[in-house]
């Protein structure tokens, strides 16, 4: 399946390892939230990049203890019709202040993909070629928002606010 990076097609540094599978030796894993809780410590002092993929039926405040060491949190859609991964994208971002890479896994919709960008997803594992490319376009379609999120973009209004503050000096 094709990652999306920043708006790329791009090669999945992490190993997908499964509960039952001994760690490689090294480079960067990614492990499943039951692996992971049950030995977080251990996993979060590995001196590798260390991912978890997290189910979305899961409160994400679970990993806060453990957020400055990790490097990538896969945050699940199990259908297209369940977006409780989109609200914990934006309370790991905007609440915790998660800084590493979020990504989207699952059932997406290409019209849902703006979405994952606003809501703080760096990459997406796409099923198909053609929605890799898609989602990379995504990324680039729009340079203004009405609705205040935290990806960093300021709102049309904060904008707007800034150009007339500016004007005025």
């Amino acid at each position: 399946m094709p990652l999306v990076k920043n708006g790329q097609i791009v090669a999945d540094e992490f190993v997908t390892v499964s509960d039952d599978a001994e760690l490689p030796g090294d480079g960067a894993v990614l492990v499943s939230a039951t692996r992971f809780l049950a030995d977080a410590e251990t996993l979060a002092k590995s001196n590798r990049p260390l991912g978890v993929a997290w189910p979305n039926n899961r409160d994400v405040a679970e990993l806060k203890p453990w957020l400055d060491r990790l490097a990538l949190i896969t945050l699940v859609f199990p259908t297209f019709r369940d977006g409780r991964a989109h609200s914990q994208a934006r309370r790991l971002r905007e609440i915790y202040g998660y800084r590493g890479e979020l990504r989207a896994t699952g059932q997406v919709l290409r019209d849902q993909f703006t979405f994952l960008v606003r809501n703080g997803f760096d990459s997406f594992d796409a099923k198909k070629e053609a929605d890799a490319h898609a989602f990379g376009e995504a990324t680039h379609r729009y340079t203004e928002f009405y609705q205040p999120t935290g990806d960093g973009h300021l709102s049309a209004l904060q904008l707007r606010k800034l150009r007339h503050k500016a004007a005025a000096t």
